[in-house]
């Protein structure tokens, strides 16, 4: 009994000789064995596909608020269930504060790692590859940044 993937790569050989290709990609192998139905899909990785897609269009769905702002209508806060962590979805208008709450503590969890990631990035340059001289710099309070920003929206 083969593997999978000796099975994978025994529908490569099979492909290579039918088509007569000695380079190809594993987009065009893919379509190949799609369309001959020696693969498809498991149910489980269409549903993982389909959430993705859900999980991407809820985060860019904005709304107007009554003061006029633009904020996001649809929040994903990070709920235990178990053992397990499982991130649940809900509507800015009617989540309840606790949700709203782990939701924002989630976001404000990923904009300090995107600052550390850049802090990284920042300081290795100036160490490693600035050849220019003086260091560059970046400030992280956005206090001024926040307050110019209200100050356009006001």
């Amino acid at each position: 009994m083969s593997t999978y993937n000796e099975q994978m790569q025994k529908r490569a050989d099979q492909y290579l000789k039918e088509t007569g290709s000695t380079v190809f990609t594993t987009r065009d192998l893919a379509g190949w064995a799609i369309k001959n139905k020696f693969w498809e899909p498991h149910p489980s990785i269409l549903v993982k596909q389909c959430a993705e897609e859900f999980s991407k269009a809820l985060r860019e769905q904005y709304m107007t608020d009554p003061r006029g702002r633009r904020v996001r209508a649809k929040h994903v806060a990070m709920v235990e269930q178990g053992k397990k962590q499982i991130p649940l979805w809900a509507d800015i208008r009617t989540a309840s504060k606790d949700h709203m709450e782990r939701a924002f503590q989630l976001r404000r969890q990923q904009v300090v790692g995107d600052c550390r990631q850049l802090k990284n990035d920042l300081d290795s340059y100036n160490q490693y590859y600035n050849k220019q001289g003086e260091q560059l710099r970046i400030i992280f309070d956005f206090r001024e940044d926040l307050a110019d920003s209200d100050a356009l929206a006001a």
